[in-house]
């Protein structure tokens, strides 16, 4: 299985605490060797960094651990390969235009049978199934809503819509998925998510999976929020909150602004 890490903040925050954490994961505390990929959104635009090779020895991913890149959303992946080669092409996240917006998506698990999965006019680049279900969702997206003003007349209707196709994908396997179209950050849980908001009044925060303690409260002012998704707890002295199966839930600006189960 992959782990997944994604944020959502109300001013642009640095990754670099957390994704530090997820990276050793990459091959040092745990089993995740087979490529890891980021991606930070900048208004319409996106700064992407992948490689193959595993994060805790990615001379890349090191560089973007110290690099204060930041963002208001973020997700970041790292693989353990089931389905599709060790390779660039088969890194997540995977990157889309639909709607004249950059989508981005990644999943933790397997899905059985996607070759079966109407993809449209959306083409994978690789051989895995977590692409191909992400073709397959934007396809559904295209097919239901004729461009963004359709979907912002009514967005709660839509994110109804987004977990009810995370519902259908769920059945063939494991579905745990991070994606976003820009001005959200979408969390679908099957198995394992867990995620924690930190606010005023802010406090230390020391990982577990490398010798690193911060505290917040010397990097933020009392009007900053941010929210952090991982598939496992990155800290060991916070209260992370752990999604249920099937639980759906929508970020904005580090708040929850949608939740379903």
């Amino acid at each position: 299985m992959c782990e997944l890490l994604g944020m959502s903040a109300n001013v642009p925050t640095d990754l670099c605490f957390s994704f530090t954490g997820l990276l050793q994961r990459g091959g040092g505390t745990g089993p995740h060797r087979d490529g890891w990929g980021v991606v930070l959104y900048e208004g319409r635009g996106i700064r992407a960094f992948r490689d193959w090779a595993p994060s805790v020895s990615s001379e890349i991913a090191q560089l973007v651990s110290r690099l204060p890149l930041k963002s208001c959303i973020a997700i970041s992946h790292i693989r353990e390969a089931n389905v599709g080669a060790v390779s660039l092409e088969n890194t997540h996240p995977f990157v889309r235009e639909l709607f004249g917006r950059n989508w981005t998506f990644a999943h933790n698990g397997q899905l059985a049978d996607s070759h079966e999965l109407a993809l449209g006019d959306f083409v994978p680049v690789g051989s895995t199934d977590s692409e191909r279900a992400f073709c397959w969702l934007l396809a559904r997206i295209r097919e239901r809503f004729s461009d963004s003003a359709t979907i912002e007349a009514d967005e709660p209707a839509y994110w109804q819509q987004l977990h009810r196709w995370c519902n259908e994908l769920s059945p063939r396997g494991v579905a745990n998925f991070l994606f976003s179209d820009g001005r959200y950050l979408f969390a679908y849980c099957a198995t394992k998510l867990s995620w924690i908001t930190r606010r005023a009044p802010f406090g230390e925060a020391r990982l577990s999976d490398a010798d690193l303690t911060v505290n917040f409260g010397e990097h933020t002012t009392d009007s900053d929020i941010v929210t952090v998704i991982a598939t496992n707890p990155l800290t060991t002295n916070e209260a992370w909150q752990a999604m249920s199966a099937g639980e759906f839930i929508v970020f904005d600006k580090g708040e929850v602004v949608f939740s379903l189960s």
